[in-house]
């Protein structure tokens, strides 16, 4: 009988039980190569690699028997979770919005097999949909405007989501009190229908149009805002070990957006000071947001366009090549609050 996709992650779980990320990835290797027809276990072996590098990747053989396969926990949304963080080097430059992070854990127990069946389960169920298409001619050419799109369904759990919202919510709190810098918190006042929603930025400080100094849009080297905190950390890590976002391209920066009910995105395309791939996590509520080379406004927070994409909650929607850079999106005013 052929082993299943779970077997064969036990098997290697015990195979490669304290050795660091460099030995597990010679051990499973070798014996994969025994087994010609080892595309059946395509999907373990992904995860796999997805426990190596996210593991003791940057541990040595010294540390070899002292240290586990390391918990796959890291990415839980529960506040009492404690990681490590290590180093984070910034990148010299803002335009490549990307950091170098070294993450140091403290030696696990291993996790047992149903811990690692259910964050295998959890990973396999993410609907990834990659094949959006919308053909416009532009400069005379048929152009896949939604090329480049990926939408990640099923990332967070409804307790997860529970989490990060209540957790957004007290940095909304702590804003009204005056307990984040100036331009981290901003609640502008709602003067007509759709504008006015508030805007929470860690990272890295965006102007989003020219301001009273002159300023033009973009991000303000030179001005501060809170760094990211760490159930922020929790989440990027998520979205990296479960294949969401490349880990050649780690964010550095976050930008929460509060929407009331009627409030808004214009539309737009992100600036480039925002290095592609970026995304975007939806939470509390359903909305749509809108894709087309011209898009149209109708009235205030109402918008046409060539595409509509429904983005469900938990859900995360990734922004890369003529879905970032051609086509412009905007959401129109969303029905409940999100």
């Amino acid at each position: 009988m052929a082993d299943s996709p779970i077997t064969s992650v036990k098997f290697m779980q015990f195979l490669t039980k304290g050795l660091c990320g460099d030995c597990m990835k010679t051990v499973s290797n070798r014996i994969r190569s025994l087994h010609p027809d080892s595309t059946r276990d395509e999907h373990a072996a992904n995860f796999l690699k997805m426990c190596h590098n996210d593991s003791q990747s940057h541990e040595n053989h010294e540390s070899c028997g002292e240290n586990s396969l390391g918990s796959l926990r890291d990415g839980d949304m529960a506040p009492e979770e404690e990681l490590e963080e290590g180093e984070i080097r910034r990148s010299s430059r803002w335009s490549d919005s990307r950091v170098d992070v070294k993450v140091h854990k403290r030696p696990r127990a291993m996790l047992g097999d149903d811990e690692m069946e259910m964050e295998y389960s959890r990973l396999m169920d993410v609907r990834r949909k990659k094949n959006f298409v919308c053909l416009e001619r532009i400069r005379g050419k048929t152009v896949n405007i939604l090329e480049g799109l990926e939408l990640h369904n099923g990332v967070f759990s409804s307790a997860e989501q529970r989490t990060i919202v209540d957790f957004v919510y007290s940095l909304q709190k702590m804003g009204k009190r005056g307990r984040l810098m100036e331009r981290t918190y901003s609640e502008p006042t709602k003067w007509m229908r759709g504008k006015g929603r508030v805007t929470i930025q860690f990272g890295c400080c965006y102007n989003y149009a020219t301001d009273k100094k002159g300023n033009p849009p973009g991000i303000l080297r030179r001005e501060v805002v809170d760094p990211i905190p760490h159930l922020l950390k929790v989440i990027i890590r998520r979205l990296v070990r479960w294949h969401v976002l490349p880990p050649s391209c780690v964010p550095d920066s976050c930008i929460i957006n509060i929407y009331e009910e009627g409030d808004c995105i214009p539309p737009h395309i992100d600036n480039h000071d925002f290095v592609r791939p970026f995304c975007t996590v939806s939470f509390l509520s359903e909305c749509d947001i809108l894709f087309g080379s011209s898009l149209k406004i109708v009235g205030p927070g109402e918008f046409s366009g060539s595409s509509c994409i429904s983005l469900p909650v938990g859900s995360v929607l990734v922004l890369k090549g003529n879905g970032a850079d051609v086509a412009k999106h905007c959401v129109p005013s969303v029905p409940a609050k999100r």
